[in-house]
């Protein structure tokens, strides 16, 4: 049997478990309107200007979350509640072979994408002059995928559902008529629920070259064995394996804005990387003729004392990226303008690290060498009557992935965005806001993505988004 450098096939023992669920899928695809995971989706108000001016229009409660100084700029006390509506899909065109240069069998994987609901809710108040608190929850970071069982991806992914959600407390400080500073608390829950299928042939096959290498059986033998598998655990012969993991971590935020004119203002903020240490269970179904194979007595010996594919614990170091921010608007009586520019830290990707509970399945890193990304805006709003205002803009967001890394848990490419967005103001007490805003996305190249047991992916995604908001503001 002619094995095509199989040495590392033999990391499906390490890799099937927890690294191909948490280090492909916490990097998984967004929800359609931000790069990679990271999340636009906490202000109706704000989509409707493609988040143009999120921290300097004014009139917006979600800068208790976004910007905290911006909070001198409310005068009262509010409540303020959003809910967004994210409809994005994932659609794999391409081909797949295992180790040995194999096709693999199975379709596209159909639309892998879905519609989610993000709710985000603050509160902020004025305590004294040129002190405001308040305290927000959103969701910064997230997405949900679902592959057909029987894609020709399902090494690399099946289902994937990740989650970071913020509560957040803020306070800012006038230091002038002219300028202010805000800082926030933040407390973050990161979850996953991750799910890929567990070719047991390479399995099978990695084992035997394995230790065909370190000369612990004869070449003959290896040929032998591996003539063995392919007749006991023919291609196809796949299992499942499933990981549940959350972790709570703690972050900060810093800010400032500046009233340049009495008709310019600029603000920054700064939100801190936030690290957690996930810590998961992995479950895994095993068919019957792959329990025969790890039984026999003569495979028994490879697996170095402890056998694969059994309830384990494991853990991840894993960290969602540092922000900076720029929010600038320019406010005249009929209508206002405003830009953003965001810069996100994606080079922290730089690779992950996977330890496991059980020996048989030992400590792995998978490399993911993402670059900083920016996303930047430009919108405004016009307003029609008192009680009417109209918004739109565009914005363009980078991807910090390439095609030599790209998964397809993370079929993230460029992608540029047009908003539209309407407010009305029912009385001096209440109002809603209400934004629609499209995604078109490049489409995202995947150059032979491998999975944990050397199964390459080729091919493109073609993704989509279409993101609804609403919200409702109550001032006390």
């Amino acid at each position: 049997m002619s094995f095509r450098s199989l040495t590392g096939a033999a990391r499906p023992l390490a890799l099937a478990a927890l690294s191909a669920a948490i280090v492909g899928a916490l990097v998984a695809p967004s929800v359609a309107n931000a790069s990679a995971f990271q999340l636009l989706a906490n202000s109706a108000t704000g989509m409707g200007r493609a988040y143009a001016g999120s921290a300097t229009a004014g009139g917006d409660v979600s800068v208790v979350a976004n910007n905290p100084a911006a909070m001198s700029d409310l005068d009262g006390t509010y409540l303020q509640a959003d809910i967004t509506a994210i409809n994005f899909g994932t659609q794999f065109h391409g081909t797949a072979t295992d180790a040995l240069g194999r096709p693999i069998s199975g379709g596209n994987g159909g639309d892998a994408g879905t519609t989610l609901p993000v709710p985000a809710l603050y509160f902020a108040t004025k305590v004294a002059d040129g002190i405001h608190v308040g305290a927000a929850f959103d969701v910064p970071f997230g997405f949900k995928t679902n592959y057909d069982q029987n894609w020709v991806g399902r090494y690399n992914a099946l289902e994937s559902k990740f989650q970071s959600l913020d509560t957040t407390l803020s306070a800012s400080f006038d230091i002038n008529s002219n300028f202010s500073l805000g800082v926030s608390a933040i407390a973050e829950k990161t979850s996953a629920t991750l799910s890929n299928a567990i070719n047991y042939n390479a399995v099978g096959l990695g084992l035997i070259q394995q230790a065909a290498m370190a000369g612990e059986i004869s070449p003959a033998m290896a040929q032998a064995l591996g003539a063995q598998v392919g007749a006991v655990v023919p291609p196809g012969s796949d299992g499942y394996g499933k990981l549940n993991g959350n972790d709570w971590a703690w972050g900060y935020q810093l800010a400032a804005e500046w009233k340049m004119t009495s008709q310019d203002k600029l603000a920054v903020d700064y939100r801190s990387k936030i690290s957690h240490r996930l810590e998961g269970t992995a479950n895994f179904t095993v068919p019957d003729n792959v329990v025969a194979l790890l039984s026999n007595p003569a495979v028994a010996p490879l697996l170095g004392g402890g056998l694969p594919f059994t309830h384990t614990n494991g853990t991840a170091v894993f960290t969602n990226p540092a922000t900076v921010g720029f929010s600038y608007w320019h406010q005249e009586e009929k209508f206002g303008f405003g830009a953003d520019a965001d810069w996100t830290e994606w080079d922290v990707f730089k690779n992950l690290t996977v330890n496991y509970a059980n020996p048989a399945q030992p400590t792995t890193t998978q490399p993911f060498n993402w670059h900083n990304s920016w996303y930047v805006s430009f919108g405004g709003e016009y307003y029609l009557t008192d009680q009417f205002t109209l918004r739109a803009g565009v914005a363009y967001d980078q991807t910090p992935t390439t095609a030599q890394y790209r998964e397809p848990r993370v079929p993230d490419e460029s992608r540029k965005l047009a908003s539209i967005g309407v407010g009305y103001k029912a009385s001096e007490h209440f109002q809603l806001n209400a934004s629609y805003e499209h995604v078109f996305v490049n489409n995202a190249s995947i150059n032979a993505a491998q999975s944990a047991t050397l199964d390459t992916l080729t091919g493109y995604s073609e993704d989509y988004g279409n993101v609804l908001s609403l919200s409702a503001q109550y001032k006390f």
